[in-house]
């Protein structure tokens, strides 16, 4: 009886090593549980961003204003017709 109560504490430890303290244990799974959190994060973070640009597309396919708006600020083109002032301001000493 008493190498069997051995066998079973043996068997208990062992077992109590491979949950809490071996690679692949408990400290695992804590690690992945953080690793998932910072990855969910990133995810929200660029699940907004993809929603804006959704919406700037949306935006481009469905009227020529967001094409001139571009246009305009980005390659500084200008109607026909038009006159374009260019500020230039004074530098300060």
């Amino acid at each position: 009886m008493r190498i069997f109560l051995l066998f079973l504490l043996i068997v208990l430890v062992i077992l109590q090593y491979q949950l809490w303290i071996a690679p692949d244990g408990m400290r695992a799974v804590i690690q992945l549980k953080q690793d998932m959190q910072v990855q969910q994060e990133k995810n929200s973070v660029l699940a907004v961003r993809n929603q804006v640009l959704a919406a700037e597309v949306q935006d481009l396919k469905s009227g020529n204003d967001a094409i001139e708006e571009r246009a305009r600020s980005e390659l500084g083109m200008i109607r026909k017709g038009e006159t374009f002032f260019q500020v230039i301001e004074k530098e300060q000493e």
